[in-house]
């Protein structure tokens, strides 16, 4: 049984997120450039087994696509080309921003460490995935 990689794609910054062999317990992995994630994933890719992406799918509060969906759809593309034998799956992310930031609060994070953006996509990321986990 593959891994599942999780990815909370942003124009700047993407949060990964990574389950066990088993596919039981989701936890962070990094947060990269996206411009760099590509090749992050092609070596990543290389040193484990990936069964399956699934990318946060940004929707309004009314289930429509959000602005965010253009920028999201070439990369979708360009993820399906790199890694024809890997399934994508597309998972719904509203809230996991806010839930990610209160995550910090609750454990008593300093507010100067909370305003680290790059640990909110990734524990955005993880929020993706322990989702799916849970819904499947």
């Amino acid at each position: 049984m593959g891994r599942i990689l999780a990815l909370d794609f942003g124009q700047k910054r993407t949060g990964v997120a990574i389950t066990d062999e088993l596919q039981i317990i989701a936890s962070g992995l990094t947060t990269i450039a996206t411009v760099e994630l590509i090749s992050f994933l092609k070596e990543y890719v290389s040193k484990e087994n990936i069964e399956l992406f699934l990318v946060g799918e940004p929707k309004q509060m009314n289930y429509k696509a959000s602005e965010s969906e253009a920028i999201i759809k070439p990369f979708l593309k360009k993820l399906e080309k790199e890694f024809p034998n890997i399934q994508i799956k597309r998972v719904d992310e509203r809230f996991t921003s806010k839930m990610a930031f209160q995550t910090l609060i609750d454990s008593g994070l300093k507010k100067s460490k909370r305003k680290n953006k790059a640990l909110v996509d990734e524990i955005s990321a993880t929020i993706i995935l322990q989702s799916y986990l849970y819904n499947r």
